[in-house]
């Protein structure tokens, strides 16, 4: 007897439909999984078998054969222990005929329990693109599966609950999401913590503002780290689009479930040891994002910026213009979104303290240039804002005034982000730093003046097309912030300064 069931796996963050056919024989037992499984996957037959014995099923000795279609597909992971083991009840006699509208994905453990499985959001996608209308799933994959959106999602905690909902037995509850939760902004870091450096404070605004990339060089202390870790502060809400896509990628590294509960954009630092298939993303077997694409549609800050390996931080180059990051490996070839907003902190050389007014720096001119040659011209020119942050004044350590809060900041980075949005609306594009080059000539044309200004920079600071492009996107946000539609001298001039240091 022949009995079918329906699953999903994953390929990068892109779900596929998986029939899982399983059949019944005479004849020596046996029990063979094909269709290209992986280790985990042949492992399923010892974890349902035991589970179904000890939920009380009988398994009588025969063949068993489980076909995963398509069979000319690598299939990883535990997300088919639960229609294997239906699938096997099914074709036993021990349940009726599977629906043909379900989809089943799930860990099982010996006792039957459900455990969650990784990628159930893009799973979930797949399937409803499929036209199925039901999904079960672990109860721990229930909320990321909900945000696909046109599905039934049912969530179990053991296979029992599913066997009983399928027999009429017992109907489960259909799931429908989490009461809503208060703020996360709450309790976190806030720029008030921050004394002085207000031109800093202003050009991290207009970052958070347009998407733009930044880079703070200073002495030790001078604030850098504790201004780049109160970025998320000020950042805007994401939209819906951009939740999902967050959600699909750490929902790849088992972390799908937290990253549906929160609405923050997310922030990545990772230590300046990690390798460039750390940041790139890598790994045996089927590739796994790296922070590159950990840190889509947030904030990628690396501290220590030339601390970094080469190869690590050239690696940047290629996401930062297109948004991507391809991955070959023996296993194939992954292509993972990486469109993120880059914050970089570094000292001004090897010692820390060159140009400090105490001079306190023993580095020759030699060991500075060499210091800072450790970040290549390319990647420093796909860098729109570029501060010198100097060390806070005794005046404003002691005098302790009341700074902006990081709401208040928030509040005007959302107006120029809806503003962005609203002007965009259909194109795909969301902020000024991703403006295609057809957007930059609509709406980067400076008045006179400003165009006057542009023209006198570009010959006088060498500027290159890329850079010229990068300070109109810059000039652009500055303007959205004062909630101007035509970009003047005064906005080009901010822009040329955050640039050109």
């Amino acid at each position: 007897m022949i009995a079918t069931a329906f699953s999903a796996g994953i390929y990068g963050i892109e779900g596929y439909l998986v029939t899982v056919e399983c059949g019944i024989a005479n004849g020596l037992p046996a029990f063979d999984i094909v269709g290209l499984p992986g280790a985990a996957v042949r492992e399923a037959k010892e974890r349902v078998t035991t589970a179904a014995r000890s939920m009380g099923l009988a398994v009588p000795p025969c063949r068993k054969t489980v076909n995963l279609a398509p069979a000319d597909r690598k299939k990883e992971g535990a997300v088919y222990d639960l229609p294997v083991f239906l699938g096997l009840m099914a074709a036993l006699g021990q349940t009726g005929p599977l629906p043909e509208d379900c989809v089943f994905i799930g860990e099982m453990s010996l006792s039957g329990a459900l455990r969650p499985v990784r990628g159930a959001l893009s799973m979930a996608m797949a399937v409803r693109d499929s036209g199925k209308t039901c999904l079960f799933v672990p109860e721990e994959n229930a909320e990321e599966a909900a945000l696909a959106g046109g599905l039934t999602i049912y969530a179990a905690k053991h296979a029992q609950e599913i066997l009983d909902h399928l027999s009429g037995k017992k109907r489960m509850q259909a799931y429908t999401g989490r009461p809503e939760k208060p703020s996360e902004l709450l309790g976190s870091p806030d720029f008030c913590d921050v004394m002085g450096q207000e031109n800093v404070k202003r050009a991290m605004e207009i970052a958070a503002a347009g998407g733009h990339n930044m880079l703070l060089c200073g002495t030790p202390g001078s604030g850098k780290s504790m201004m780049a870790k109160r970025i998320g502060t000020i950042l805007p809400p994401m939209t819906p689009e951009e939740k999902l896509d967050v959600v699909r990628i750490y929902s790849v590294i088992g972390e799908g479930a937290e990253a549906a509960r929160s609405d923050l954009r997310p922030i990545r630092s990772p230590h300046h040891t990690t390798s460039a298939a750390g940041i790139a993303g890598g790994g045996t077997g089927i590739p796994v994002p790296g922070e590159l694409s950990l840190a889509h549609n947030g904030v990628l800050f690396l501290d220590e910026l030339p601390e970094f390996r080469k190869d690590a931080l050239e690696v940047l180059r290629q996401p930062l213009e297109d948004g991507t990051v391809s991955i070959v490996r023996t296993a194939g070839r992954v292509t993972y979104p990486a469109k993120f907003m880059l914050i970089c902190a570094m000292n001004p050389c090897k010692c820390g303290w060159y140009g400090h007014p105490s001079g306190r720096c023993r580095c020759t001119p030699y060991e500075v240039r060499e210091y800072r040659k450790k970040i290549s011209g390319p990647l420093l020119d796909r860098i729109d804002i570029q501060m010198d942050v100097r060390p806070v004044p005794l005046r404003d350590l002691s005098e302790r005034k009341p700074a902006e809060h990081s709401a208040e900041i928030r509040a005007r980075v959302v107006a120029a982000r809806e503003r962005q949005l609203e002007r965009y609306r259909g194109t795909g594009v969301t902020c000024n730093a991703d403006m295609r080059p057809a957007q930059l000539a609509e709406f980067c044309r400076p008045d006179e003046a400003g165009q006057k200004l542009m023209d006198s920079a570009f010959e006088r600071l060498g500027m290159t097309a890329r850079s010229y492009d990068r300070v109109l996107r810059l000039a652009r946000t500055i303007a959205d912030l004062a909630g101007e539609e035509r970009i003047s001298a005064a906005h080009i001039a901010e822009a040329i300064q955050y640039r050109f240091r």
